[in-house]
């Protein structure tokens, strides 16, 4: 081939890559200079004003953007030898922008009502006034965004959506998109259909609007995303009202979502010789998180040279994974936050997810006779399987484990993620059953009274030992529930028998629900990481709905007590048996 010819093959051959870079949905960058970036940001956050970083970038604006920066460079300008005066700082702040959750308007779901028919199926009574009140906190947790936001969106960090939401509680004033999952089908025990579709209409508008879906309802959330639920909160839907017009209306748009992971999202894995397509999650390079900005940028001051911005990377990684921050994403020397990379392993559960994703849309596309979309996610679901077991089953083990590809080696550690292939179905040997049951006796982590813990690596951390979250507990349970095994069914309804202990009996103690637990001594909540355990709590709430209709008529209030009954039934027995 000549030079001119070579010359002209490259130059398409580049032309046909910026095409496809270009068709690809990118997540929008975050050009706000006031919620994402710029120096008022910077100058407030290291400030330190607030308790909470999250508390500034929540707050709305006074006046417009630009004013209101050209009204903080007057005040740098009076401080160029040295910092801002403290005092003038917050002066400056309390006059431009108002208090966080300004932006919502009063809003009581009208599809609420006392007595959904749940309620009635669970035989404990003091479980069924407990699930009440749960039923009744969804209207303490409802928001509605007013008007304002969508007139003035650049006054607000909120994105506005058309439709009310669940938030989580506390500090959480706005939607987040993994916990709505089992926000949503908590709603859907409750029989509160019209908010579960306007929450699953929500997240659809973010995926026409921006081609993904943000960690949750901010600006500054618009560089990364969350677990993709959204296709398995269409199933739930589905399930409890089978609205096969709202389906097809969307199915375009639950593709689209799937199509952002498998371009943005997508890594090919060597294993034996052969090329396998899974998933990770990824984050952009560029600044500190804005909702926790004085921790990010302090702690990259340790690094040298430009690994602060790989730093922030990783950091942004790991919260689009849900877990921040574990020792699941640590590989390094110092066994911290320093150590996190994130987008180096190829995790458990988002393959697992997907699987499950791909399997639904393979389903609806079959219900919608929509033949050669079916068999393409058919295909998909199958190359997963195949992928899954190729890369991360850990025969040794008996369980399957997070892979590193920069190591080129399988995680060891137990995390209740290494269960969710069981979850999702995503396996085809009916003996890996008995393996993961073994593993799962033998490694440790069922030894705790209060539920499965995150790890069995305690650093501070909020997703390590010794907390327990209930998206990790739900999984497990109901994974080791649809099996076939009565030695995992059995350890199932122990681990729902835990969990319900522990949230009932904390609930009674401090009249409130709380985002995660501790898993030893009474059953304090959780702790660790960025923030206080947080109440509410969204995604508490819904699991603990779905494992009170699950074993509606097992689940005790006084499991512990009934234990100790047992003990003081049969000791005048052993003692009798004894002295004869």
């Amino acid at each position: 081939m000549d030079r001119t010819r070579w010359l002209s093959s490259l130059l398409v051959a580049f032309c046909l890559l910026q095409q496809y870079v270009h068709s690809v949905d990118l997540p929008p960058p975050c050009d706000s200079e006031i919620y994402c970036t710029g120096d008022i940001l910077h100058h407030v956050q290291l400030a330190k004003i607030f308790n909470d970083d999250k508390h500034f970038v929540d707050m709305g604006l006074k006046d417009t953007p630009a004013n209101t920066i050209k009204k903080f460079q007057s005040l740098l300008l009076r401080y160029k030898s040295g910092p801002i005066d403290r005092e003038k700082l917050i002066e400056f702040v309390n006059t431009s922008f108002t208090h966080p959750g300004t932006e919502f308007e009063d809003w009581n779901p009208l599809d609420w009502h006392e007595k959904p028919k749940f309620l009635s199926h669970i035989t404990d009574p003091a479980l069924r006034s407990w699930a009440a009140h749960l039923h009744d906190l969804w209207k303490s947790l409802g928001r509605k965004i007013n008007q304002n936001v969508k007139d003035q969106p650049e006054l607000h960090s909120q994105i506005y959506v058309p439709n009310p939401v669940i938030v989580p509680g506390g500090r959480f004033i706005e939607f987040y998109y993994w916990d709505s999952y089992w926000v949503i089908n908590g709603l859907l025990l409750s029989e509160m259909y019209d908010t579960a579709r306007g929450m699953i209409e929500n997240f659809l508008y973010m995926v026409d609007r921006y081609g993904f879906i943000p960690n949750g309802g901010r600006v500054y959330y618009l560089r990364r995303s969350q677990p993709p639920f959204l296709t398995l909160m269409m199933e739930s839907y589905m399930a409890s009202t089978n609205n096969v017009t709202f389906l097809r209306e969307n199915i375009h748009l639950l593709k689209k979502e799937y199509d952002f992971w498998m371009t943005q999202r997508r890594i090919s894995v060597e294993r034996n010789g052969k090329n396998y397509v899974l998933n990770r999650y990824y984050g952009s390079a560029g600044d500190p998180r804005p909702e926790s900005y004085s921790k990010d940028y302090e702690m990259a001051a340790k690094l040298t040279g430009g690994e602060n911005q790989t730093f922030y990377s990783e950091l942004k990684a790991a919260a689009e994974s849900g877990w921040d921050f574990s020792s699941r994403w640590f590989f390094g020397s110092t066994n911290s936050l320093l150590d996190t990379k994130t987008s180096s392993v190829v995790p458990v559960d988002l393959n697992s997810i997907l699987y499950r994703v791909e399997k639904a849309l393979a389903k609806f596309y079959t219900d919608l006779e929509m033949h050669d979309e079916a068999t393409t996610f058919s295909t998909a679901h199958s190359q997963r399987l195949e992928a899954v077991q190729a890369v991360l089953w850990d025969e040794t083990l008996g369980t399957w484990l997070d892979y590193n590809i920069n190591e080129t080696r399988r995680n060891p550690n137990f995390y209740p993620t290494n269960l969710t292939p069981l979850w999702a179905s995503c396996y085809s040997d009916p003996s890996v059953v008995d393996k993961v049951i073994s593993y799962l006796e033998t490694c440790g982590a069922l030894d705790y009274q209060n539920g499965l813990p995150t790890s069995l690596k305690n650093t501070g951390e909020q997703w390590d030992f010794p907390n327990a979250w209930p998206p990790l507990q739900h999984m497990v349970i109901e994974g080791l529930e649809k099996t076939q095994s009565k030695k995992a069914k059995d350890i199932a309804f122990r681990l729902a028998q835990k969990w319900v202990t522990v949230n009932y009996e904390a609930y009674k103690k401090y009249n409130a629900m709380f985002e995660k637990y501790d898993v030893q001594g009474d059953g304090k909540p959780g702790g660790g990481g960025e923030y206080e355990v947080q109440l509410g709590f969204g995604w508490t709430n819904g699991v603990i709905m779905q494992l009170l209709d699950l074993y509606r008529t097992r689940l005790t209030s006084s499991a512990a007590c009934a234990s100790f009954s047992g003990i003081l039934y049969t000791l005048p027995i052993l003692i009798i048996t004894f002295w004869i």
